[in-house]
């Protein structure tokens, strides 16, 4: 197997970060999460230790032990390089609804204006597209999806909104997301989720994990409220597919 470099940085007295290229790549995000469960499974096992990964990092904590960084960032990088073949870590398609109605793409016309692309164009982009789940972090569940066609990467707004509705999905860059609470926000809003990517109701509260991808498919205004209601009732549930390794 052949390695991308590693380097490591302190992170506070309980929390050492491993750093690969900077750079967004899947070939890298792979390399993350292999190391994860390598750690997870013959290293650091037990429930003391967390792992975080995203795009091109992974931070390692230990929530009871004081880690002396010198000796545990050296454990770490030989780790990594002697871990050789392992297991794929298991992988999944989620397929999640968007309505894309005015009254939620609140800044379709203005992003067609812009791009200088239909709007139905921007909906049929957005919706051929499978995005890869880079990161999840700046509100819990929310997850930053790479992969967005270049005929629409655009930059924030100018002014971020004080609030932004709850499975609002908007795009950003080169990327593209739901907002999984109410929030402010700065990305520009095409469409609304109604299925829940956080609930603290559950065992697994986001049921989506980095690595993972993410396929949207546009819905009616009433199959939107349908799901809204299957969501409520706790009869829905969205399509999985496993990712072959």
């Amino acid at each position: 197997m052949i390695f991308t470099k590693i380097h490591t940085k302190p992170f506070g007295p309980h929390a050492v970060l491993v750093v690969w290229p900077s750079e967004v790549s899947e070939l890298i995000l792979n390399r993350i999460l292999q190391f994860e469960n390598f750690l997870k499974n013959q290293c650091l096992e037990g429930s003391d230790w967390e792992y975080v990964p995203a795009y091109n990092s992974l931070l390692v904590v230990n929530k009871k032990v004081t880690l002396d960084y010198l000796s545990f960032s050296e454990k770490l990088r030989n780790w990594y390089l002697n871990m050789g073949e392992i297991e794929p870590y298991e992988r999944y398609l989620w397929r999640l609804p968007v309505s894309y109605e005015k009254e939620f793409g609140i800044d379709l016309e203005e992003l067609s204006s812009q791009l200088k692309i239909d709007v139905d164009e921007i909906i049929a982009l957005h919706t051929n597209h499978i995005y890869t789940v880079y990161g999840i972090g700046f509100l819990p569940g929310f997850m930053y999806l790479g992969g967005l066609p270049k005929l629409l990467e655009t930059t924030r707004k100018d002014t971020p909104r004080m609030v932004v509705e709850k499975g609002a999905v908007g795009i950003a860059g080169k990327q593209t997301g739901i907002y999984p609470q109410e929030s402010p926000g700065g990305w520009n809003i095409i469409g609304n989720c109604p299925v829940p990517i956080f609930d603290t109701t559950k065992k697994e509260p986001c049921f989506v994990s980095v690595g993972d991808q993410i396929q949207f498919y546009e819905v009616s205004r009433a199959k939107y409220n349908l799901h809204r209601i299957e969501v409520e009732v706790g009869i829905f549930q969205p399509e999985k597919i496993k990712i072959d390794a």
